[in-house]
């Protein structure tokens, strides 16, 4: 009763959600705080007489309040259940292996393969620098491919890119290929190439609600893109779903882009926790990777990064494990709370 595509496919493994006791859970990089206390007066007075109407299929007052935010035209906004819907449609509008390979780091985000395969999409892996960080030179050597994503940061090494890097890319790749600059953890300290898609037709950036403001449990994502990107995405859409962004989350999200000043200050905490847990990390003698992201990826010489994962567990403390070679000897870690942070410290001392 299976198709031999079907058959053939190999899912994405999503971080463990255990329901045999509580963890201290700091293995699928969920934001530690609540979003915007705007949004919580929102749904206590929501008027769920709207229910029973068809939600906006262009999403128009979100892509407005998206657009103004990151200084676009609507016309340049997209938007999506979550970044995976975004990175779906884009592998289906924009690349065809009949122009060549996708190009994407070694050790990144475990959707793309899967992506790739679903669509009948060959691709091909390329090396990180010794260091874990990307080159774009390697890019460029691979004059025959159809397309490059690359997560800034990285996941789930947590490194950045600098914008002079993505610019060099985007430079000497050929502009009628799309290169794809997947910015879900970008709000922890690194800096977004979004000002770059009007230079750069050819650039296409995706984010994503559920990192930054908090939103993982509702699922939005956007796209901003030069407008023949975006058109094609909406050609995509309308050819699968023409209704994809449900009304409540088209209105929170409205309120979670417009409280800049709520988000930043929950975004500064991260980022200074993630400082001082990683500056602690490393005196215990752990090898800690600088990480822009609200995540950090460790390990400790002599002990397997499994081992590392099983311990703590034990100890009711979740982080994530990649059973890949060239990553086995790393963990995952979850920037939580502060509180947090000095209980894992705790016990990554007895370890």
């Amino acid at each position: 009763m299976l198709s031999e595509r079907m058959k053939k496919l190999t899912p994405y493994v999503p971080g463990e959600q255990p329901q045999d006791r509580k963890y201290l859970k700091l293995n699928t990089n969920e934001n530690p705080y609540p979003p915007s206390p705007k949004i919580e007066a929102l749904l206590k007075d929501y008027d769920i007489e709207k229910l029973r109407l068809y939600p906006d299929p262009l999403s128009e007052n979100l892509r407005e309040r998206i657009a103004e935010k990151y200084r676009v035209k609507k016309e340049n906004v997209f938007v999506s259940n979550g970044s995976d819907e975004a990175l779906s449609f884009s592998f289906y509008a924009f690349l065809d292996s009949n122009n060549g390979n996708l190009l994407f780091p070694e050790f990144t985000y475990s959707f793309y393969p899967v992506y790739c395969d679903f669509y009948g999409i060959q691709y091909q892996k390329m090396p990180l620098n010794t260091d874990f960080s990307i080159s774009t030179e390697e890019y460029l050597d691979e004059t025959e491919s159809c397309g490059i994503i690359i997560p800034n940061p990285n996941a789930p090494t947590g490194i950045a890119m600098d914008p002079e890097e993505i610019i060099f890319l985007l430079e000497k790749y050929p502009r009628d290929r799309v290169i794809i600059i997947d910015e879900a953890y970008i709000d922890f300290g690194g800096t977004s190439v979004v000002s770059l898609t009007d230079e750069f037709r050819n650039l296409l950036v995706i984010r994503t609600l559920s990192k930054g403001m908090s939103l993982a449990g509702l699922r939005l994502g956007f796209t901003i893109g030069s407008k023949e990107l975006t058109d094609a995405l909406f050609v995509v859409k309308d050819s699968f779903n023409s209704y994809p962004v449900d009304m409540i989350t088209q209105r929170i999200s409205e309120i979670a882009i417009s409280d800049t000043e709520y988000y930043k200050s929950v975004t500064e905490k991260i980022i200074a926790t993630r400082n001082v847990f990683s500056s602690e990390l490393r005196k215990l003698g752990w090898n800690v990777l600088p990480s822009k992201a609200n995540f950090v990826f460790a390990g400790k010489k002599g002990i397997s990064g499994q081992e590392i994962y099983l311990r703590l567990k034990e100890r009711g403390i979740l982080v994530r494990y990649f059973h890949i070679e060239g990553i086995k000897d790393f963990v995952r870690i979850t920037i939580g709370k502060k509180e947090e942070m000095d209980r894992l410290l705790e016990e990554a001392a007895k370890i």
